[in-house]
């Protein structure tokens, strides 16, 4: 039995819906940087192709099993956005598109288990160490293992690092020039959290007051690009209650995490909360975006000089329209050589869960950028999120012979430590 979205009933996304389809002129200018249409080739798997699948669906004359296998594969990137002169606001009919379909599409045995797996421990901190811990003392059996068990072994690191809870407050050093809240995330905890550690330090360096709120939550990125409207709206619903109003702004280290936390009036369109969660949107802000805004305080100079590549972040520089901020505070490091990538458009292929649920696109684009890393000269990589940063590191290798990769904040926490 074949299942398509109810036309009479989109709910309140339907009209944001609608004005994304109209508005695409079918130019072409998003096929360039569409990731899956330079790597298969097909107009289907591009974003106006994509577009014309989800207008026939909504309006009953494809049905999902039609569409979804060429929807299943968009990163959700954004680069078409950026690229689109007509302002096609793509992310405005994918997301609510994905939320729809998934409440009604059947999906194989292994894949539900999968994604429920995925959500039931990635968006919380201490499960998901749990699950990488047990992963890690299975990893020696990975010859042996297939299929997308084995896959996800594939990306785990070699070790989980150690971590200390957050401190709920963190005081300005100096005078204080603001006061923001910070948004400590959930993977990226457990991965890297030096991330945060650093991100606190160069805030406080800079002059600013720095509150964790306890009862915050995943962002619900993860849920929402996969569709599952309850968990996402949940976490947001969470959210809205305990970030404070009277800071100067919330703070995200992670481009994933901030432009989620942007798109919560999308996600409670309707909802009696729509107000509260477009103000908070508002105040979110990358902490590429926060120093450069304040002023950022001078590092010190390097020991030594250093070429250094940025990559830009998908969800930093097409769905946040962030790539000039963090290229601002590398270029304030002296001794820093900033080099630039060609097809920096192009995603690495982490795109959230995209390297679990679609392993082998995800590979082809991660050694794709990878290649242009190493052709670049470059000594260190530099990203603003967390999943880049993986990415990068699993395609670029570790130890001796890789690349070393760090976040933003993380290069300019070392500045001020004088630790390169």
């Amino acid at each position: 039995m074949q299942h398509s979205i109810p036309t009479d009933d989109l709910g309140p996304e339907g009209k944001v819906m609608a004005e994304a389809v109209e508005a695409c002129v079918h130019c072409g200018f998003c096929l360039p940087t569409c990731p899956t249409y330079r790597l298969l080739g097909e107009e289907m798997n591009s974003p106006r192709g994509r577009i014309i699948l989800m207008k026939e669906a909504l309006e009953g004359s494809l049905s999902l099993e039609e569409v979804t296998p060429y929807l299943d594969p968009c990163l959700g990137c954004m680069a078409c956005v950026t690229a689109c002169p007509s302002g096609v606001q793509y992310g405005e009919l994918l997301t609510p598109f994905r939320m729809q379909a998934e409440a009604t599409r059947r999906r194989p045995l292994g894949t539900t288990l999968l994604r429920r797996v995925m959500l039931a421990t990635l968006p919380f901190p201490s499960r998901f160490r749990a699950a990488a811990m047990l992963g890690l003392l299975v990893k020696p059996l990975r010859p042996l293992l297939g299929g997308r068990l084995g896959e996800m072994l594939d990306l785990l690191p070699r070790s989980i690092p150690r971590s200390a809870a957050l401190p709920r407050h963190v005081p300005a050093i100096g005078e204080r020039r603001a006061r923001v809240a910070l948004l400590a995330g959930c993977a990226q905890q457990v991965l890297a959290p030096d991330i945060n550690e650093a991100t606190l330090r160069v805030l406080a360096n800079n002059g600013v007051e720095v509150l964790v709120p306890p009862e915050q939550s995943c962002c619900g990125a993860l849920a929402a690009h996969t569709g599952e409207s309850r968990q996402a709206k949940s976490f947001a619903r969470n959210n809205l209650k305990a970030f404070p109003k009277d800071v100067d702004a919330i703070v995200t280290n992670a481009a994933g995490c901030g432009s989620g936390m942007q798109e919560y009036g999308l996600w409670l369109l309707g909802d009696s909360e729509e107000g509260a969660a477009r103000n908070l949107a508002s105040r979110v802000k990358d902490v590429s975006v926060f120093l450069t805004e304040l002023g950022l305080k001078s590092p010190d100079p390097f020991n030594k000089p250093i070429k250094v590549a940025y990559h830009d972040a998908c969800h930093l520089a097409h769905a946040q329209g962030v790539t000039v901020q963090p290229r601002q505070l590398l270029s304030a490091m002296e001794g820093l050589e900033l080099v630039e990538l060609p097809e920096s458009e192009l995603c690495c292929g982490s795109a959230g869960s995209y390297n679990i649920e679609q392993p082998k696109l995800a590979g082809e684009l991660g050694e794709r950028k990878a290649e242009i890393v190493r052709n670049s000269g470059a000594e260190l990589v530099v990203t603003g999120n967390i999943g880049c940063l993986m990415q990068l590191k699993k395609h670029l290798g570790q130890g001796e012979r890789g690349l070393p990769v760090l976040h933003t904040v993380q290069l300019l926490d070392r500045a001020y430590r004088n630790e390169l």
